[in-house]
């Protein structure tokens, strides 16, 4: 099932504008709320009505949302039937080829957004979604200050003028709450030096130091895309996971979203190796005081409490420099950016011989105070 929203004053696309939070339509500048667009389902019709009676339409037969029933090929030579699928634009007629982890995207040559329903329903369909609050020129203008900002990147980097292209995208991740639980036996040590008669003594006493841990963390995110990298996606946090919405497929209109790889349970290795730091920390910030500290055990279960499958906003930005590409990341919500840019070999040279010859400097001051020369 394709969906695509039209707009119910021209007829024309809408999408997702992340400056009202609203559908938007380029054409007459209409907006439309997203709680009041039809939902994709057998009230549909009735829906339909009623949204449109309230933007003041004549018709009501004459608005479409766009719904489609899949059209899938199965003559297709050259991809298996779990690889590809083959979906009709409702604009234009063009046959886009998506694959099989695509769940919104854009027509190659209308240019209108599509939402996939089909892979946004049952175990598929995410519980919440955050949604851009950063546009297309937003995102830009913040990647080309971003690139100004190098201090050790080629001249020809810092213009910012090679931007290949930037995506909008809802990345999959799993949402954990986890309570972790058990017992820390431990051996600490204090130690006193004084001074009697003609003697130093050293004192050290010993003590068995017990903790039971109850700790609860909420909302650990981990991607669930195979295709994206798990350490430039972890980069992106934080997230503000108050502006969490509950899912609604018009957010994804005039973006590309992909549905998860991995599920919670696939998953929950890689959070446990994320938190187990934090609890280690938080053991150690309760035991002070002590000279050394000898742990016998720490016996702590880690389980997952509830899991969210949820949708993050993330800006992909190809950049082009001396027939290279780079890819860098922004939070669609906050605009932190992350990846790695090239470096200047000529301006990491000059900057670590500054720093020599600024050390060299303060040796010398320091011999000519203590009377070397």
């Amino acid at each position: 099932m394709v969906v695509q929203y039209k707009c119910p004053n021209c007829g024309a696309d809408m999408a997702f504008d992340s400056t009202t939070g609203m559908l938007h339509c380029d054409y007459c500048g209409n907006n439309a709320r997203i709680e009041d667009v039809p939902e994709q389902d057998g009230s549909q019709q009735d829906s339909q009505k009623a949204f449109h009676h309230n933007h003041n339409s004549t018709k009501a037969e004459d608005i479409s949302w766009g719904t489609e029933d899949t059209s899938y090929s199965r003559d297709a030579p050259h991809f298996g039937e779990d690889d590809v699928k083959e979906y009709h634009c409702k604009n234009c007629g063009a046959v886009l080829i998506t694959d099989k982890d695509t769940t919104a995207t854009t027509c190659s040559f209308c240019g209108a957004g599509m939402v996939l329903g089909d892979r946004l329903t049952g175990s598929l369909a995410p519980a919440k979604v955050i949604p851009f609050s950063i546009n297309k020129e937003q995102a830009k203008e913040a990647f080309r200050k971003w690139c100004r900002k190098g201090l050790l990147t080629p001249k020809g980097f810092m213009t910012a003028d090679r931007i290949k292209n930037i995506t909008g995208m809802y990345v999959p991740f799993w949402l954990f709450d986890l309570n972790g639980r058990g017992d820390v036996n431990a051996t600490c040590t204090r130690v006193r030096t004084f001074t009697q008669g003609d003697y130093i003594y050293t004192e050290t006493k010993y003590y068995n130091v017990y903790r039971n841990v109850d700790l609860n963390y909420l909302k650990v995110p981990a991607d669930a895309s195979a295709k994206l990298d798990d350490e430039l996606m972890d980069k992106l946090e934080p997230y503000n996971y108050s502006n969490l919405k509950d899912f609604n497929m018009p957010y994804l209109a005039g973006y590309i979203a992909e549905k998860y790889n991995y599920d919670d349970k696939d998953l929950f290795p890689r959070v446990r190796q994320r938190v187990e730091p934090y609890i280690n920390s938080f053991i150690d910030s309760t035991i002070r005081g002590y000279a050394t500290t000898t742990y016998h055990n720490k016996n702590i279960n880690l389980r997952e409490i509830h899991a969210d499958y949820v949708l993050l906003p993330v800006w992909m930005v190809c950049y082009d420099y001396k027939k290279s590409e780079h890819i860098f990341a922004m939070n669609g919500q906050t605009g932190k950016i992350v990846g790695k840019p090239p470096l200047s070999k000529g301006k990491i040279a000059a900057w670590f011989g500054g720093i020599s010859g600024v050390a060299f400097i303060i040796m010398q001051l320091i011999t000519f105070v203590t009377g070397g020369f």
